[in-house]
């Protein structure tokens, strides 16, 4: 093997942790060079062009920092999101993302996903991105997260919805304001109302 590929790829992956095949292309290192460090043990490959150093540490948030480094434009939602704000007592099976309409699925062995196709602002509004081993994570706010709950209540639940506005109105995670905001935008005001004004009384 080229040595000097080797270091390039080491020097790469020690910056970011998880390298994606495509990251090679930027530093004129061949893409079989991966296939050779994942043979002799440097590297092991995480899912569909990802790798990383055998036993790397990371955050609990693994999953999430591999799909958006496959997918930049997915956005954590619904289940996947509440978990993510502790928001729920759910242990979401999928993880669950939100892609512009029209979008394909990302193509990866693992984890299962389960994406949801938004338009306009019920895409674009209530992002927050933080940080996570490295990769910078989109995912929606609390408030815009419970209200989605509320819209798609018949793939997540009625029970899950309630129990997150509770939460976020418990743990001040939400305002009342910004869940009036976000229930105008996906048009679920007459529905989110009663709760929000049982839960005041």
């Amino acid at each position: 093997m080229n040595n000097t590929h080797e270091k390039q790829v080491l020097k790469l992956i020690k910056q970011k942790l998880t390298l994606r095949s495509s990251d090679l292309q930027a530093i004129g290192v061949p893409r079989v060079v991966l296939t050779r460090m994942v043979r002799e043990g440097v590297l092991e490959k995480v899912s569909r062009g990802l790798y990383r150093k055998p036993n790397t540490f990371l955050s609990e948030n693994e999953t999430l920092v591999d799909i958006a480094l496959v997918a930049p434009r997915a956005i954590f939602c619904l289940l996947s999101a509440l978990q993510f704000h502790g928001l729920t007592t759910q242990l979401p099976r999928e993880v669950w993302i939100a892609m512009p309409q029209g979008s394909r699925a990302p193509k990866m062995d693992y984890p299962p996903i389960r994406m949801m196709r938004f338009s306009g602002k019920t895409y674009s509004e209530g992002i927050q991105t933080v940080v996570r081993d490295r990769v910078a994570l989109k995912i929606y706010s609390p408030a815009k997260t419970v209200v989605d709950c509320f819209k798609f209540r018949n793939k997540v639940g009625l029970d899950v919805a309630l129990e997150a506005l509770k939460d976020a109105l418990k743990k001040k995670k939400a305002t009342r304001d910004e869940l009036y905001y976000f229930a105008k935008i996906e048009r679920v005001i007459k529905i989110i109302l009663p709760y929000l004004e049982a839960m005041s009384s």
